[in-house]
């Protein structure tokens, strides 16, 4: 017989186990009746807390979101410039996502299901990065200490960099990558992303602070 557990109990057990079967096998591949399953209780206990596996899926997505990283610090412990920042919120990002790659499970499989809730997470994971990297570069090119680029493109170009190596080495643990610690080879790509917009420093104290995760 399951233990009987207080209602914010019961329903934190039953997002974490959701969470750990979304990631494995995507809203599509996991069915209310296996979570109920792992839980070790009816599907009637399940629906008591979420009322459809849509609106439990679109929970474990905003909990994952919820626990976006801050940046605060770092702007406040940096030395201001684009560079310093950048490399800075990397880190944490990465560090972050390679202590629970669940995220990036979810991540992949909430790309191909289309919803808006799906769309949101995806956006909302990358919002600091791609809001710092356009204000920035913006900032720079008016300041007419950087070659005129479009922001948006470079911001993509980051944000695709950032995500294969944390695939690479988080998902598909790549032999091709083995001897390259994630951490080394995230500031590798930082590198050469700062060397493909033919940024070449600055003056400290302009960089833009990225939103702080909420």
């Amino acid at each position: 017989m399951a233990k009987r557990l207080k209602a914010a109990e019961r329903r934190a057990s039953i997002l974490a186990v959701a969470k750990v079967l979304f990631s494995d096998k995507g809203y599509h591949g996991v069915s209310v009746d296996e979570i109920a399953v792992r839980l070790a209780v009816s599907p009637a206990i399940l629906y008591r807390h979420f009322v459809s596996k849509e609106a439990l899926y679109e929970e474990v997505l905003n909990e994952i979101a919820c626990k976006r990283e801050s940046y605060v610090d770092v702007v406040v412990n940096s030395d201001g410039s684009f560079d310093d920042v950048l490399r800075k919120i990397t880190r944490i990002y990465i560090d972050s996502v390679s202590r629970d790659p669940d995220y990036l499970r979810m991540e992949l499989h909430s790309a191909l299901d289309g919803s808006d809730a799906s769309r949101q997470f995806f956006d909302n994971r990358w919002k600091p990065f791609t809001d710092f990297i356009e204000f920035s570069l913006g900032e720079l090119m008016a300041r007419k200490a950087l070659a005129p680029l479009n922001p948006k493109v470079a911001a993509l170009a980051f944000q695709g960099m950032i995500r294969e190596a944390l695939y690479a080495k988080c998902i598909f643990h790549s032999s091709r990558y083995s001897d390259v610690a994630l951490p080394e080879l995230c500031d590798q790509l930082v590198s050469l992303f700062l060397d493909a917009v033919a940024y070449r420093g600055e003056q400290p104290g302009l960089a833009a602070s990225p939103h702080e995760g909420r």
